[in-house]
């Protein structure tokens, strides 16, 4: 690459960390200035993901669809538009994004909001069957003071709502500032002409990348354990030439409850897996993905049709994806086990607060090392809540937090530990649990074996993957977090 060009790559990745530095630092909930659960990215003027933050997979490969959705309403320079609608560029209800326009495009910042409204604190609902019992839904909004008020009205702890809608819009302050200044000291053309660059580079090195491996039709499935039964989650890889093509044929129908998912978020776990095992060091940009395509049929559970809901298809459903995306290429090459495949999402809350978070587990080994412990993996990429900042924040207590030890799957290489999370609640207030891999163990791979399933109980009680209930004053929510499965005899 040119000199210029690596200089100007440089300067708009740092203007996407940049905004996730302020989106952080201003934000109010715990949930995005301690756990990070938020994304930022910069758009080219025709909508192509140009520079990302190294923020969550699962919000950053979904966002062409949510600038894509905003452009057909012709934002105007100064205008600030914000959506969540799953159905129109959103993931699920709580991400909220706002798209506003830079000298040179656009600029994107994806947040993860501790309640938008809903039947349930946190608007993680364990049991919803349609969109609306999971919250407000934004389709594209032209945002100003009268339009927050109006929709924060609706959510609750409406000040903590606006303090983060506040450290979003900052970020976007921020891009347009920056991005004008590198328009004026490099000049507008050149800027534009280095993004078409920057898109075609990403592009052309990923398709070298594909090129190198076997073509090819490749097939895995796996399940989810939906409320009732399994769902099956089917996926064909097809590798030819530069090119490959994923199909979801065979995925279980749309569901009556909330593991469905839009077609976007189906994309972005296809985007993440092929970026990983063909080009991890490869620049962030939408060129990476120009390469693959993602098809699903109509109404199945990753290309769900309004109004399902979809507060767990973004969480459980994107992870379960990149199990069977990344299975269907190991019969291509060498791949590592299955990690834990969920992100254990919690939600507590009541009308004074409500908190949520996810919880690391072990990762599967992979072809030369163990796997990681306690980590967050796959679509989720966020931190663990500090427990400092927790209980200073909330009225909850962590009793214990604690590696797993033992659960990862035997094998050559060892999978990673799970984690064990037990939180006692200091008054009433209600608990959802979305959560996968307790009926099902994450799988090992050549042989190796498989870790331990995940566990959730209440007072010493199992409690089932997925679960919606009261808690009293004093009880304990513990969550043991799946091992990640072994590599090799």
């Amino acid at each position: 690459m040119k000199v210029e060009l690596q200089t100007i790559g440089s300067l708009l990745r740092a203007v996407a960390e940049e905004m996730g530095a302020v989106l952080v630092r201003s934000a109010f909930s715990a949930n995005i200035k301690e756990r990070r659960d938020c994304s930022t990215a910069l758009f080219d003027e025709r909508g192509r993901m140009i520079a990302q933050a190294e923020h969550i997979p699962v919000h950053l490969g979904a966002m062409p669809a949510a600038v894509a959705a905003v452009m057909q309403h012709g934002p105007a320079f100064g205008e600030v538009w914000a959506l969540n609608d799953p159905y129109a560029g959103g993931t699920h209800l709580p991400d909220i994004t706002l798209v506003s326009r830079t000298a040179a495009g656009f600029a994107v910042t994806r947040a993860h909001h501790a309640d938008v409204g809903g039947r349930e604190p946190g608007s993680m609902p364990a049991d919803s069957r349609t969109l609306d019992e999971e919250g407000v839904v934004i389709p594209p909004t032209r945002l100003d003071e009268e339009v927050m008020s109006k929709l924060i009205a609706l959510m609750r702890n409406p000040e903590e709502r606006r303090g983060d809608l506040r450290a979003q819009l900052a970020a976007h302050r921020l891009a347009e500032q920056r991005v004008a200044e590198l328009c004026a000291r490099r000049g507008h053309d050149v800027v534009v002409a280095a993004m078409d660059d920057l898109f075609a580079y990403s592009e052309r090195r990923m398709r070298a990348g594909i090129a190198a491996l076997p073509d090819g039709r490749f097939e895995a499935h796996d399940v989810l354990e939906a409320i009732g039964g399994d769902l099956e989650v089917h996926a064909t890889v097809s590798l030819a030439g530069d090119a490959v093509a994923i199909d979801f044929t065979g995925t279980s129908a749309q569901h009556d409850g909330n593991l469905n998912c839009p077609l976007s978020v189906a994309r972005s776990a296809c985007f993440y897996v092929v970026r990983v095992l063909v080009d991890p060091d490869l620049p962030a940009s939408g060129g990476a993905f120009a390469p693959v395509t993602v098809t699903a049929p109509e109404g199945c559970l990753v290309n769900a049709r309004p109004p399902a809901a979809v507060a767990a298809g973004n969480v459980e459903t994107s992870s379960r994806i990149v199990d069977v995306v990344m299975r269907a290429f190991g019969e291509a090459i060498d791949v590592p086990a299955q990690g834990q495949g969920t992100m254990n999402n919690v939600t507590l809350g009541n009308d004074r607060f409500t908190y949520y978070e996810t919880i690391g587990g072990g990762q599967g080994a992979c072809p030369n090392a163990d796997g990681p412990s306690g980590v967050h993996v796959a679509m989720s990429n966020t931190l663990s809540t500090p427990v400092e900042a927790l209980e200073l924040q909330y009225p909850l207590r962590v009793e214990r937090y604690a590696l797993r030890l033992g659960s990862g799957g035997e094998g050559r290489h060892r999978g990673g530990d799970g984690v064990i999370r037990e939180l006692r609640v200091l008054e009433d207030c209600r608990l959802s649990i979305i959560s996968e891999r307790r009926s099902h163990a994450p799988q090992g791979e050549r042989g190796g074996e498989a870790g331990t399933q995940g566990r959730n109980s209440l007072n010493g009680e199992p409690l089932p993957a997925k679960v919606t209930r009261d808690l009293r004053a004093g009880d304990v929510v513990t969550i043991e977090t799946p091992g990640g499965g072994g590599h090799g005899r």
